[in-house]
């Protein structure tokens, strides 16, 4: 499934060669969806308010466990086709109290 191309510094849209926006494609389009699935607060998508993670609700601001911010994570990446099994690995806190991690899943068989 082919999706539009953000950029890694900004997560914004980039451009082609030829100066038109860009497009990922399979596999790397599906880590993108996953990435921007789990980024993405709940209510935020205007047309579907029932998508994305519960942080304002569940896990900012709230004595919270990583078991519950992981499920989150989880929940949110398969709802994008082509993500099977994924795996939350949180690797601590960063710098202004951002919390890192990685969402691992299969794709045909690949993690």
């Amino acid at each position: 499934m082919n999706t539009l191309l953000l950029s890694l510094d900004l997560c914004d849209l980039c451009l082609d060669s030829s100066g038109n926006i860009a497009i990922a494609a399979d596999p790397y389009s599906i880590a993108q969806d996953v990435a921007s699935a789990c980024r993405c607060f709940l209510g935020e998508q205007w047309y579907d308010t029932t998508a994305g993670v519960p942080y304002f609700q569940q896990i900012l601001g709230q004595p919270v466990s990583v078991g519950v911010i992981k499920q989150a994570m989880v929940t949110a990446a398969l709802t994008v086709p082509g993500c099977n099994n994924p795996v939350v690995y949180l690797s601590g806190l960063g710098s202004g109290r951002g919390l890192t991690g990685q969402v691992q899943f299969v794709y045909n068989g690949v993690t």
